[in-house]
């Protein structure tokens, strides 16, 4: 059985882990070239998303109601990742 504070390090742990991606990525191509700015914006993206799966975990009682909802949240997170990247939507943020 795993505990609350568990489960916040497992999942507090997986933006640093998605962070160090493109860091170590750096370090071998020269294909990938992020920027500090890169990073904070990465950060600032992932880590309230991991919150807001951590709060619905604690709040919501059926696994239904969480798989449903942690799905929206992933969902969107993806959709602002792609629009920062590539700019699908065309936003005055867009990265293109």
């Amino acid at each position: 059985m795993i505990t609350k504070n568990q489960r916040s390090i497992v999942i507090f742990s997986i933006p640093l882990v998605l962070l160090c991606i493109p860091m170590l990525a750096m370090q071998f191509s020269k294909e990938v070239n992020w920027s500090l700015l890169d990073f904070v914006v990465a950060g600032f993206i992932l880590f309230p998303t991991a919150f807001i799966i951590k709060i619905i975990l604690e709040r919501f009682k059926t696994t239904k109601r969480k798989l449903i909802l942690i799905g929206i949240t992933l969902v969107i997170l993806v959709l602002v990742w792609i629009e920062l990247a590539v700019g699908i939507f065309g936003s005055p943020f867009a990265g293109s």
